[in-house]
């Protein structure tokens, strides 16, 4: 019996030293040390074995497990004593490293704009075609937004964009096609461009409609550019914005600034394509004017259209992001209400369905 008690006592000495090795904390060495020396623990179970043995074994076999305790109990002491010291040493060591001249951590606040986001989504996907961003002032020149774009004073175009005036002859730009003006004078061909930014219009307000909207002006120039190249480019855009083949129709539109031209559609994210107030029944939403650059245009920009061809877009930025997060009014996203400014995957909750 004094033999197996033997084998008894080597199987918990093992295992002490497999728990000392696995544990990483001091917590950890008490419940492993409880496990083996307490009274429901291995060592105190065969302590209460004692008294089923013979008479002349118990006082050796009692012997046995009090000093198996002892020595049990000094390995776990020791190895509380070493996470001790290492726990030490890890605090000396973040406290020297420590620089109170550091800036604190910064804590995000609030969230970016549904515009914004979309806007940042699409200049990260047409950067990696090669496209690259500028800008343009919002106070425009009559030459940069009419002039240069193919529309002379007195053309019928002016009309189609109702154009707030400004009392030193200069107005706020009604889209950010001057920026493609700007960037053939300064960079010539071959060029791509992209110019988002804010445009104002003097109509009247609507669910998607407003005197206040953002867009992003695309333009591409180079040899040999064709529709087929203005198509793809578009599709990927709203397959990139979407994460999905969107259903799209191109149909004919006249835009001075561009022949021939186009109005490219998606379906109405809001409804499905079944009409509402924001598709105006029709299931389709404007969503990109696009078309290949008129000659004139070309050479405004001081480009030679006879060995140049190129194609330029305004993508609605503000519609878009419409579509992207279910907002059913444009003018919630000019406004405080959270339910619109938020996006859907920031505020936990459903987007803002179009209601008849």
């Amino acid at each position: 019996m004094l033999e197996q008690l033997a084998q008894d006592i080597k199987a918990v000495f093992a295992e002490a030293d497999r728990l000392i090795a696995a544990a990483k904390t001091v917590d950890e060495l008490r419940q492993a040390e409880g496990r083996l020396t307490g009274k429901q623990g291995t060592l105190g179970k065969l302590l209460a074995a004692i008294g089923k043995l013979p008479a002349d074994q118990r006082s050796p076999a009692g012997s046995q497990i009090n000093q198996a305790k002892k020595d049990i109990a000094e390995r776990f002491a020791a190895a509380r004593a070493a996470l001790a010291q290492a726990a030490d040493r890890h605090a000396a060591a973040v406290a020297q490293a420590f620089d109170p001249t550091l800036p604190g951590q910064v804590v995000p606040r609030g969230s970016v704009h549904p515009v914004t986001a979309v806007q940042w989504e699409v200049e990260d996907i047409l950067s990696r075609l090669g496209f690259i961003v500028a800008a343009g002032p919002e106070m425009e020149t009559d030459y940069y937004n009419f002039e240069a774009l193919n529309i002379p004073a007195l053309h019928p175009a002016r009309d189609m964009q109702d154009t707030f005036w400004l009392t030193n002859g200069r107005l706020l730009r009604t889209h950010t096609s001057p920026c493609q003006v700007r960037a053939m004078e300064r960079l010539g061909p071959p060029l791509r461009v992209i110019a988002p930014g804010r445009c104002f219009r003097y109509e009247t307000e609507d669910a998607s409609h407003a005197n206040t909207f953002f867009q992003l002006e695309g333009l591409m120039i180079d040899r040999e550019i064709s529709i087929a190249n203005l198509i793809a480019v578009m599709k990927l855009i709203l397959n990139e914005i979407f994460h999905r083949d969107v259903k799209i129709r191109l149909r004919p539109g006249f835009f001075p600034f561009v022949e021939p031209g186009f109005e490219l559609d998606m379906s109405c994210e809001i409804c499905g394509g079944t009409g509402c107030p924001t598709c105006k029944r029709t299931g389709w939403v404007e969503i990109l004017p696009c078309g290949m650059v008129h000659p004139n245009v070309l050479r405004f920009g001081r480009i030679d259209p006879r060995e140049y061809t190129g194609f330029a877009f305004g993508l609605g930025l503000t519609r878009l992001a419409m579509m992207k997060y279910g907002v059913h009014d444009i003018r919630a996203l000019n406004s405080g209400d959270l339910r619109a400014i938020v996006r859907p995957e920031q505020r936990g909750g459903p987007a803002i369905i179009a209601k008849d």
